[in-house]
């Protein structure tokens, strides 16, 4: 919308200059993830909880409690029509939310501490999560009851690759992350001696293994359009690596390569890297640093070092890039806030109408004859009545524009449908989570002040006398309650 207002030099720029917003939710945020559409931002705190927010408005557009209290939140996950989000944790859970209602599709625990957890990108009802000191799961939720499959930890090697001793070799050999190819035909998994693995989907069974090094594999990205892989170790190097069509028939497992095309690290300060990511193009690397407050972004064609973003005087550690332009969020290590980036695009007031003139210092204005005219005092009353009588509909939104905005576009698990997320409109965006209290699965509202928790009956509880739980929205009972109170008061 304000594009037109922007200069054109600005707009073909294609990497964040400056810290435009903080933004804070009630616990530490500790992991972050953009929707598809890149109209709303999901995080997870160290708390347990989950906070949507809504990057128009920058405010919290949902908060979602689910796992268990004081577990942290290790890894967030979106369907591709934005409806539904799988998150992960350490209390050994893996919760698919609904977001047009916060209700819990399914609860799956998975036995043990989960380092990630990935969405089928075709089928919201697959995922496949790494778990702490154990096989990587590929999980069925269709049926009310999950089916697991456990995948292989250990790589597919060539018989000059195997050790004198494979057993003490593959001893804690676990695999650390994991993640879908774009089609989901195949699963990518990362251990902790260095290895990559690639797993079909269909089999279980590992096709193609690598090894990059003998440090544990942190991370790693898939660009958006998947021929790209990103890999974040722990030996302090960043590489990228070209991948081939795996879900192509012809491709045979021993065709597969899986080259570095870079490696990106600093060689002066050998510092180590947090997060990593792709820009929404794959043209740029982006990584935060251990023990330091800044963002450093590469340039993929020659490997060289672009931008440093400086921000807030603390370690950041997730990172993000907005899947469509340039546009960062980080987490604050030490304060647990969302810090955003992006272009500091100066407006062009001249847009605003065609005989607008900028200038650069004060002009005597001569007005014209009949610019102040004082109007007749019945006709701006007029005005003011006819403009009481119209009704405005804020809470209706239109199909047209919405298939303007975004079309019938999205995944398979959303119904081939764009969704939008329904507004609370009790919502709030306080810092603590005292003053909410829960009115259903994933639901909150803001704590009432009209009657004390001393107020309640025996076997009354605080949620009951409200309406929909889905919208959010808190009905009383006006008469009920003072009837209530009366009979509070001819209590001996």
């Amino acid at each position: 919308m304000n594009l037109p207002l922007t200069d054109p030099v600005l707009l073909a720029q294609d990497i964040p200059d400056s810290l435009v917003a903080r933004l804070r939710s009630s616990g530490q945020a500790v992991c972050l993830r953009f929707s598809w559409k890149g109209d709303l931002l999901a995080s997870g705190t160290a708390k347990g909880t989950i906070a949507i927010f809504d990057l128009e408005t920058n405010g919290v557009a949902r908060k979602l409690k689910g796992h268990t209290n004081g577990r942290t939140v290790q890894s967030l996950s979106w369907e591709k029509s934005g409806r539904y989000l799988l998150s992960s944790s350490i209390d050994w859970k893996v919760i698919l939310w609904d977001l047009k209602d916060g209700s819990r599709v399914r609860v799956v625990s998975l036995g043990a501490p989960v380092y990630i957890a990935e969405l089928h990108p075709q089928n919201y009802l697959q995922c496949v999560a790494a778990l702490y000191e154990y096989r990587p799961v590929l999980a069925d939720l269709t049926a009310t009851t999950p089916k697991q499959h456990a995948l292989p930890n250990l790589p597919k090697r060539a018989p000059h690759e195997l050790d004198a001793n494979p057993e003490k070799a593959d001893a804690k050999h676990f695999t650390t992350v994991a993640a879908f190819t774009p089609t989901g035909s195949h699963i990518i998994t990362g251990t902790t001696k260095g290895w990559l693995n690639v797993i079909s989907t269909t089999t279980h069974q590992t096709i193609y293994s690598t090894r990059l090094c003998s440090k544990p594999i942190l991370l790693i990205r898939l660009s958006a359009s998947g021929r790209d892989l990103l890999v974040n170790a722990s030996d302090t190097i960043i590489r990228t690596i070209k991948l081939p069509d795996l879900s192509s028939p012809t491709l045979a497992p021993d065709q597969i390569r899986l080259d570095v095309e870079h490696k990106f690290q600093d060689v002066v300060n050998r510092l180590s890297w947090n997060h990593v990511a792709f820009s929404s193009s794959a043209d740029y690397v982006m990584a935060s640093t251990l023990m330091n407050h800044d963002i450093y972004i590469w340039e993929r064609g020659h490997g060289s070092l672009v931008k440093i973003l400086e921000g807030p005087k603390e370690e950041l550690g997730a990172v993000e890039w907005h899947p469509h332009r340039p546009f960062v969020a980080a987490t604050g290590v030490e304060s647990g806030r969302v810090y955003l980036w992006s272009i500091n695009t100066p407006q062009r007031w001249s847009a605003l109408a065609p005989d607008f003139l900028e200038v650069e210092e004060n002009e005597e204005y001569i007005e014209k004859e009949d610019e102040f005219d004082v109007q007749p005092v019945e006709e701006l009353q007029k005005r003011r009545l006819d403009m009481e009588d119209e009704e405005v509909d804020v809470l209706t939104v239109d199909a047209e524009q919405l298939e303007r905005e975004g079309g019938k576009k999205g995944g398979q698990g959303g119904g081939g449908e764009f969704f939008r997320m329904p507004v609370l409109l009790d919502m709030n965006e306080s810092d603590s989570e005292d003053e909410m209290v829960a009115i259903g699965t994933g639901q909150f509202r803001r704590k009432s002040t009209a009657r004390e928790e001393r107020e309640f009956e025996d076997g009354e509880e605080e949620g009951d006398g409200m309406g929909d739980s889905g919208a959010g929205v808190v009905v009383q009972d006006v008469e009920e309650d003072t009837a209530r109170a009366g009979r509070k008061r001819r209590r001996p």
